[in-house]
Formats: C-alpha cells, sequence, structure tokens
C-alpha cells in the first residue's frame, strides 16, 4: 500500500506542477484559448495565479516533506488542499456544462481522497 500512496502522490504531484505552472507562466488571455482552460475566463487574473500558486506548493507538499523527512505530516494536508481544490474545480465545470473535466476533477479527487486517507491513517509516515 506504501508503493501504491507513492505512486498516487507522484501522479498528483506532476498533474498539479504542471497545471499550477502553467497558471503561473501564462497571461489569462492565453490559458482561456485552451479548451481544458475555457473555465479560466470566469476568474480574475489574481484568482488564476492564486489557485496557480496553491497547486504548486501543493505538488511540492505531496512528495518533499516525505522525502526529507522533515514534517512529514504535510503530505496528507497537500492532499487533503488538493481533493478540496478538485471538488470546486468540478461544481464550477459542471455549472459550465464540461462533463468531461468533471470526470477528470472526480479521478484526481479520489487520488487525492486516498492519500490523504492513507497518509493520515494507516499508513503515515
Amino acid at each position: 500500500m506504501n508503493a501504491t500512496l507513492w505512486a498516487a502522490a507522484a501522479l498528483l504531484a506532476l498533474v498539479f506542477l504542471g497545471a499550477g505552472g502553467a497558471k503561473l507562466a501564462q497571461p489569462k488571455e492565453k490559458l482561456v484559448v485552451s479548451p481544458s482552460m475555457a473555465w479560466a475566463e470566469d476568474f480574475a487574473p489574481w484568482v488564476l495565479r492564486t489557485i496557480g500558486a496553491l497547486e504548486v506548493l501543493a505538488a511540492i507538499g505531496l512528495i518533499l516533506p516525505a522525502a526529507v523527512d522533515v514534517a512529514p505530516e504535510l503530505v496528507p494536508l497537500a492532499a487533503s488542499g488538493l481533493a478540496l481544490t478538485m471538488f470546486g474545480a468540478a461544481i464550477t465545470h459542471s455549472r459550465r456544462g464540461e462533463a468531461q473535466s468533471v470526470v477528470v476533477n472526480a479521478v484526481l479527487f479520489v487520488l487525492a481522497l486516498l492519500v490523504a486517507w492513507g497518509r493520515f491513517g494507516p499508513h503515515a509516515f
């Protein structure tokens, strides 16, 4: 189970490092052109940057604390934060009628919950 939790955390970290990095690196005008980021038109640029920063920090928080054995209790907290983020994202996509994005959000939500459950509970560091 430990290997599964590490794999799920690594996958989440890669996804959110990429997604958050894109939100931080590109202006809103470039983001909304992408079909998967059309939702960004509903938010102010500072909100997009904040979401991006939180996603990057959570991606780092999923791996680094446990890897260096400094404050490993941050891992389940980062996973919980990402689960909440995906819940909010699913609501946003649902309101916009973007069913495919809701499915992606649901999968990421379940992975984040798995990591949070495992690292808070039976497989804590």
